[in-house]
């Protein structure tokens, strides 16, 4: 990679390709392990949820968003709708050269866009205590921490954590 990477040389899609499920549950297993020590359980975790994700995909109520520069996935995060009009925010993630340049705040922001044109109610997520720049950004848009649990579903001991959006 050449030079300072700006937000605005980074485009993102709407729509899965071939490919596209496959490598975001390797990379979330890839920088999850390499960054936080998470085990194959955390990898299987996500195949899991995208699996229950693409069966259940009905384009009016669920969204990804796929960051791509210099045709890479450098960034990902999707809606999944529940019942009762509630959305969980799922697998949200950046490439850590992709940090810090505003990539995050702009794919929270276009989620928090879907979320309200969709009509939601509530929105939740779940999150591990290890992520506080993501958590930042969650609070920014209003979400609040409402459970916390000791967890060693990763391969390791931490804690679990819930945030939840009401009245979107």
């Amino acid at each position: 990679m050449k030079g300072k990477i700006n937000v605005d040389d980074v485009s993102i899609r709407t729509t899965l390709q071939p490919g596209d499920l496959g490598y975001i549950i390797y990379r979330h297993g890839k920088l999850y392990g390499d960054e936080y020590g998470y085990g194959v359980s955390f990898e299987s975790y996500v195949a899991g949820g995208m699996y229950e994700f693409h069966k259940a995909y009905d384009p009016s109520k669920d969204r990804v968003w796929i960051a791509e520069h210099d045709h890479r996935i450098v960034g990902f995060l999707l809606l999944m709708h529940r019942e009762n009009r509630v959305a969980q925010l799922r697998y949200f993630y950046l490439e850590a050269e992709y940090r810090g340049i505003g990539l995050g705040k702009k794919m929270m922001s276009l989620y928090m866009d879907f979320l309200r044109a969709c009509n939601y109610t509530s929105s939740y997520l779940w999150t591990t205590d290890e992520l506080p720049a993501a958590a930042s950004l969650y609070k920014r848009e209003g979400f609040r921490l409402t459970e916390e649990k000791e967890s060693m579903a990763f391969g390791k001991r931490l804690k679990e954590q819930r945030y939840d959006l009401v009245a979107v």
